[in-house]
C-alpha cells in the first residue's frame, strides 16, 4: 500500500490508492486538561509493577484516568480508517475516551495538518501521516517523537507487541534520524503475480531473476492469441518513472544520490535500469504507454498478460472472482533479483501523535488500541491493511489470500533497502517534477523516439536544472 518528502499528489501515483470513502463518528465529551509527558506518568496503565496483564485490566486503568475526554483525529479516506472507525466503538466503551474522526481525501490530509501546526490551533490529536512526509514532520516537529511512549511499559502493555510490526515498515516508514514518529497502520510493498496455469502448461518457473523476468516475458508474448508477456504502469510521466522504480533499485540505480541530492540519471546502473524496463515492456500490451496501475491490473485481470508487477495492495483485486477472470490461477513471486541484489517497494501510513495535542496519554492509549496485535485479526478482517508478521502468518487470513507469505518475503527485500539507508522513494522536495521529467523521457526511449542512452542523458539534465 507515501508527496513525500514528497508532495501528497505524487504518493497516490506512486502507489496503488487504496482510497475508500469514510465517514466520521464517536461522540462528544468533556475534555481534559493537558496530560503529563510517559515518564511522569507510571500510573497511566498499571503503575510502576509494569505492564498490565489483561486488555480488559488496562481499559480500567485509561478509564479511571481519561474517561469523558475527546480526542480529535485527521486521517485519510482509506480502508485502513474504515476498519479502525469500525473498532471506535468499543474502545469508547472500554476506555471512556470518546473519538471524533476527521476524514478527508488524502489529498487535503496534509494541507490541514499542516495548517493546524503552522496556526498552532492544536485542533488534532492523533494523525495518519504518510511515512513519506516523516522526514518533514519529524524536522518540523509536528509530530511527537514516540519512543518513550513504545518503551514505557505502564504505557504500552506486552499485548501491544512493538516488535511484531514488520521491520520494513518498523524501520522505514515511522523513523526520522533514529528516532520513532509513527505507529505503522497500512502499507505495501510491489511484487509479481503469474498465471501458474500457463506457467505449469510450458513448464516453466516463476522469474527468480531479472535476467529470468525478461526472458519470460519474451516467452509468453504472443505465445497463445491475445497473450502478452507482462503488464505494468508505464503512462508517460510519473507513472512511467514509478513503473520503473519498481526495478531500478535491484539493478543499483537511482534519480537521484540520496546523500547530495545530484543527479545520477546517467550512471551506467541507471541506464541498465531503463534500458531493461524498456525492453520488457516491449513484451506488454501494445497501449502500456497509457497504462495506470488500474489499466495494468485490467490487462492482468482479464487474461491478457502471463505476469504482473504492482502494489501487494492490489493482490484482493486479482483474487477477487468476482472481477478477476483469472482468480483460480494465479500464484505471487517477489521483484526479482537484479544485478545489485534484493530490493522492493516500500510505502505506507502511520498514528502519529501532534506535538500540539493536549490529551496526548488519551492520544497514545488509541493508537495502542488500535494498532497492536491484540486487534491486528479484528483490524485485517474489518478490511484493514496488515503491517504485522502475525498477522501475514495467521493460517486463517492466509488461506483467504494466497500472496501473504509472499508480501511478507517482499518486505523483507524491501527491509534490504531500508538496511543500506535508501528511501524507495528519493527525498526531493521538488521529487514532483523529477518524476514527470524522467517519465517524460523513459517514455520517448519505449516509442523509439530517442535511444535509452540519449534520454538517460536528457533527463540527467532537466533533474540537474530541477535540483539545481
Amino acid at each position: 500500500m507515501a508527496k513525500k518528502i514528497m508532495h501528497i499528489a505524487v504518493a497516490s501515483v506512486l502507489t496503488a490508492s487504496l482510497a475508500a470513502c469514510s465517514s466520521g463518528n464517536g461522540g462528544g465529551g468533556a475534555s481534559n486538561a493537558s496530560s503529563p509527558s510517559p515518564s511522569a506518568s507510571s500510573s497511566a496503565a498499571g503503575g510502576a509493577s509494569g505492564s498490565v496483564a489483561t486488555l480488559a485490566e488496562w481499559g480500567q486503568t485509561i478509564k479511571s484516568k481519561y474517561d469523558g475526554t475527546e480526542i480529535n483525529l485527521a486521517f485519510a479516506s482509506h480502508p485502513s480508517t474504515d476498519s479502525f472507525q469500525k473498532m471506535t466503538k468499543e474502545f469508547e466503551d472500554l476506555t471512556g475516551i470518546h473519538v471524533k474522526w476527521e476524514v478527508m481525501e488524502e489529498g487535503y490530509l496534509k494541507n490541514k495538518q499542516l495548517l493546524d501546526f503552522t496556526g498552532r490551533t492544536g485542533t488534532y490529536d492523533v494523525l495518519m501521516v504518510d511515512g513519506f512526509w516523516m522526514s518533514e514532520y519529524g524536522a518540523k516537529k509536528v509530530v511527537e517523537p514516540l519512543d518513550k511512549w513504545i518503551e514505557d511499559k505502564t504505557l504500552t502493555p506486552e499485548w501491544f507487541d512493538y516488535e511484531d510490526i514488520v521491520p520494513a515498515y518498523r524501520n522505514g516508514i515511522s523513523k526520522y534520524e533514529g528516532k520513532t514518529y509513527g505507529i505503522p497502520t497500512a502499507g505495501e510493498t510491489r511484487f509479481i503475480a503469474y498465471r501458474k496455469d500457463l506457467f505449469d502448461k510450458y513448464g516453466k518457473q516463476p522469474p527468480k531473476t531479472m535476467d529470468e523476468f525478461l526472458e519470460l516475458a519474451k516467452f509468453f508474448n504472443g505465445k497463445e492469441d491475445g497473450l502478452y508477456g507482462v503488464s505494468m504502469r508505464a503512462q508517460r510521466g510519473t507513472h512511467a518513472a514509478s513503473g520503473l522504480l519498481s526495478l531500478m533499485y535491484n539493478f543499483g540505480g537511482g534519480f537521484i544520490d540520496q546523500k547530495t541530492g545530484k543527479a545520477t540519471m546517467t550512471d551506467p546502473k541507471t541506464i541498465q535500469a531503463m534500458q531493461f524496463y524498456v525492453d520488457l515492456l516491449q513484451n506488454a500490451p501494445k497501449d502500456v504507454a497509457s497504462y495506470t496501475h488500474e489499466e495494468a491490473l485490467s490487462a492482468f485481470t482479464t487474461g491478457k498478460a502471463a505476469m504482473w508487477l504492482d502494489a501487494t495492495a492490489l493482490a484482493n483485486r486479482i483474487l477477487d472472482p468476482s472481477g478477476s477472470q483469472v482468480a483460480d490461477k494465479v500464484a505471487f513471486a517477489p521483484t526479482p533479483e537484479g544485478p545489485a541484489g534484493r530490493a522492493s517497494a516500500l510505502a505506507g501510513w502511520n498514528m502519529s501523535i501532534s506535538a500540539l495535542s493536549k490529551k496526548q496519554e488519551a492520544a497514545w492509549a488509541f493508537i495502542v488500541y488500535m494498532n497492536s496485535k491484540e486487534k491486528a485479526k479484528e483490524y485485517v478482517q474489518g478490511g484493514g491493511v496488515p503491517v504485522r508478521t502475525s498477522v501475514y502468518k495467521d493460517e486463517e487470513l492466509a488461506a483467504k489470500n494466497i500472496s501473504y507469505p509472499v508480501q511478507l518475503e517482499a518486505l523483507n527485500d524491501a527491509n534490504v533497502l531500508v538496511e543500506k539507508g535508501i528511501s524507495w522513494i528519493p527525498p526531493s522536495p521538488k521529487l514532483g517534477q523529477i518524476l514527470d521529467r524522467v517519465g517524460y523521457y523513459v517514455s520517448a526511449a519505449m516509442f523509439d523516439k530517442m535511444t535509452v542512452q540519449e534520454a538517460a542523458e536528457k533527463a540527467q539534465k532537466e533533474v540537474e536544472d530541477i535540483t539545481g
